[in-house]
């Protein structure tokens, strides 16, 4: 068993380093020939989890519909336009305020032709968009092309109209875009402006790779399930029955120590594979592609707020949840029958349904956040920590029984720690609701009023803990008029500061510590913050120019018109005004939108870094080229800072992480650089 858990546990802990080059979408073309001189045009891809690619017709607001797109067709028409096949899975999206359609997993395009020719030449490429939780990728594309002899044209083969090809331009004011840059082509070696074109991909490896937030979500699901854990711990349907347990296992100790402890172990060990495997059902039973589905379901999450209010209900001390007496009865008799492993499986076993009354709200919010977190990983992970934090106790009192001389009595203190869990709670219940809310376009759940709540309950929060505030199940505890320890009075004035600390945003104040929670800063009837930071130069070549004018460093900014974690790293790091002010004032901003659509001049053909020659069509896929040639980068955002004489890095690039007090320090380390 020892054995198989440090399996577990390698597997889990051993998250790979993110790559800066991802390709998770695999593409193929093939041109089939069918009967009475028709034919279908098939791109058929192969999706990596986590991730997914667009559907066909999504309008000019949305991300990067699927397009199929003719370069020379001779000899041959189109018939209709181009059609998806497979799951189509709609999903409505918060920041675009639209239903989004698109597929995980695989997909196929099909465009159907008719021959008019005996002979036909094929050039057509598919453009498709693709993202997961964490970026996107710039418009990519799949070519096909095909010259031959069509086995059965009919012989009066009408010419058959070509149907509007089925594209979706991202319009862009006619300013911002200068005539120059429509036409440039793009060469792989440098261009006549310096080297700014020279990769640079050693050089900003040389800084430190870049912090994936990926590795970040892991590590803090891990951590919170081990803090989940430890909470777990103290609650009276535990804390009671460790003595108990360990005194077991020290009366086996005293006829056979090794074996008393090896017990002791095994006991612990149980618990981990029980909640572990717990966690891995949830992964099987939901499967990756659903878990990321969820995290914007209307109706999942309202059924997540309502069983977080029951939770939170049940820790107020409302009712009790309990499992069926019965069950945990027939395992402990199960158990005593039994021996072994076995025997000490089985006494792990009864603990979990001894205790879920006290767990079972706990590990309710755990999984709730990481079923919703979209990472297949993120259950199985969570609720690691989580049995570790609760076996520890057990087994390390059954090795040093001296320290268990020293742990509080069991008290009033537990169901003090219960309602501050109930009322943590209900305020995580609201975030499930507002995704629900912003779903289906209620504006039940405003900003503003979704702060005016967490004011209440943090508040609330607050005199309970001071002892201004109580509840009936505080009457088991004894003297209702006993005045509060210190440490909870100095929770409560924490709590209470929490409180007040909201009250501004009720006006339009960041009020960054909430920012992950609260429904975005448009549904905010009243705001009197107006902070926005726009580039002022939109090409490469122009913004390079005019820092070199102006003395100043240049922050390069590589997004898309449909990146949806673009628009929440405005939101909410470049809001902040220490950010907005060294983006407005020290450095020169260039944006480069990767999906702009503006064709150029002429296509231009160029070899990509696993050297295979691709064409660019147009001005987004011209700043694609130069992200993933240059940096070696090709999702979005992506953020690096330039020396505009020589066009190297100042420091490391930065991807999707909205931690503020990073990004200022990537914003300072340029500077200095720079500087120097």
């Amino acid at each position: 068993m020892r054995k198989i858990l440090s399996v577990l546990l390698l597997g889990l802990v051993a998250v790979a380093v993110q790559a800066q080059m991802v390709t998770p979408v695999h593409f193929s073309s093939q041109l089939k020939e069918l009967n009475d001189g028709e034919g279908e045009i098939v791109f058929s891809a192969t999706i990596d989890p986590g991730w997914h690619v667009y559907s066909t017709n999504l309008g000019d607001d949305g991300p990067i519909s699927a397009t199929f797109n003719p370069v020379k067709m001779e000899g041959v028409k189109t018939v209709g336009k181009l059609q998806p096949r497979g799951k189509e899975i709609k999903q409505f999206d918060k920041l675009f305020d639209m239903e989004l359609r698109y597929f995980e997993g695989s997909v196929t395009f099909v465009q159907k032709v008719r021959f008019v020719k005996p002979d036909y030449d094929i050039d057509c490429y598919l453009e498709y968009g693709a993202c997961n939780d964490q970026s996107c990728l710039p418009p990519s594309t799949c070519d096909l092309k095909k010259q031959g002899r069509v086995k059965e044209v009919p012989p009066t083969a009408p010419a058959v109209p070509s149907e509007p090809v089925d594209k979706a331009p991202v319009p862009v004011p006619a300013d911002s875009v200068p005539a120059d840059s429509v036409a440039a082509n793009v060469p792989v070696a440098p261009v006549a402006d310096g080297d700014l074109w020279q990769p640079v991909i050693s050089e900003l490896r040389a800084y430190g790779a870049d912090d994936s937030i990926t590795d970040h979500s892991l590590l803090y699901i891990l951590l919170m399930g081990f803090v989940g854990g430890l909470l777990a711990v103290c609650m009276p349907c535990i804390w009671p029955i460790i003595p108990m347990t360990v005194s077991f296992f020290l009366k086996r100790a005293k006829s056979d120590k090794k074996k008393g402890i090896k017990d002791a172990v095994t006991y612990g060990l149980s618990i981990i594979v029980i909640y572990l495997g717990l966690g891995l059902l949830v992964t099987a039973l939901f499967g990756s592609d659903a878990l990321n589905a969820m995290s914007t379901n209307a109706v999942f999450n309202i059924f997540l707020f309502l069983l977080l209010v029951i939770f939170a209900l049940s820790f107020f001390g409302w009712f009790e949840i309990k499992l069926p007496d019965s069950w945990a009865n027939a395992v402990d008799t199960k158990a005593s029958e039994t021996s072994g492993l076995l025997s000490i499986f089985l006494m792990a076993f009864t603990l979990v349904l001894v205790s879920f009354s006290c767990t079972a709200p706990i590990i309710g919010l755990l999984l709730v956040e990481t079923t919703t977190s979209g990472n297949w990983l993120a259950p199985a992970l969570g609720m690691f920590g989580f049995a570790l934090a609760l076996a520890l106790p057990f087994t390390l009192f059954a090795l040093f029984p001296s320290w268990l001389k020293q742990t509080p009595k069991s008290g009033s203190w537990m169901n003090t720690l219960k309602v501050v869990l109930g009322f943590i709670e209900l305020a995580f219940a609201l975030k499930f609701f507002s995704v629900a809310d912003l779903a289906y376009g209620w504006r039940l759940l405003d900003r503003e009023v979704f702060l005016s709540l967490w004011i209440v309950i943090f508040a609330l929060l607050g005199a309970y803990l001071c002892g201004w505030l109580k509840f009936q199940s505080d009457e088991i505890g004894g003297d209702l008029h006993k005045p509060m320890p210190v440490v909870c009075i100095m929770g409560g004035l924490v709590s209470l500061a929490f409180a007040v600390y909201m009250v501004p945003g009720l006006w339009g104040a960041p009020c960054k510590a909430v920012s992950a929670f609260a429904p975005p800063m448009k549904t905010q009837d009243f705001n009197l913050n107006n902070k926005v930071v726009e580039a002022k130069y939109l090409t490469y070549e122009e913004g390079m120019a005019a820092a070199r004018a102006q003395g100043k460093p240049v922050f390069i900014d590589f997004t898309g018109y449909g990146c949806v974690n673009c628009r929440k790293m405005e939101a909410a790091v470049w809001t902040d005004a220490r950010v907005a002010d060294k983006l407005n004032n020290d450095y020169v901003l260039i944006s480069l939108f990767v999906d702009d659509k503006t064709p150029l001049a002429e296509p231009y053909v160029v070899t990509d870094e696993s050297g295979q020659t691709k064409t660019l069509r147009t001005v987004g896929a011209k700043w694609s080229y130069l992200q993933s040639h240059k940096f070696g980068a090709n999702a979005q955002p992506f953020y690096v800072l330039l020396d505009p004489q020589t066009g190297k890095p100042l420091s490391g690039s930065r991807a999707y992480d909205e931690d503020i007090d990073k990004y200022l320090e990537f914003l300072d380390k340029g500077l200095k650089n720079y500087q120097k």
